[in-house]
């Protein structure tokens, strides 16, 4: 193989590399962009846990309270 084709060979293998790299950079930017997303939604679920935590422990007993549909 002489010069020229190997270089060619190496340049086509950088293109290649170089397209790679391009995709998985936006692979990794949609995943932070899921990941965040899903931080929200937890932190949500988390804030209304504690919320109902916070309402059971209010000091009221459950059989005080009259049925949703009163």
């Amino acid at each position: 193989m002489d010069d020229k084709n190997r270089i060619t060979e190496l340049e086509i293998q950088l293109s290649h590399a170089m397209c790679m790299t391009e995709e998985l950079s936006e692979i990794v930017a949609d995943q932070a962009k899921r990941l965040e997303q899903a931080e929200k939604r937890i932190q949500m679920l988390m804030q209304r846990a504690a919320e109902a935590e916070a309402e059971a422990m209010s000091g009221i007993a459950v059989g005080d309270k009259p049925p949703p549909h009163w």
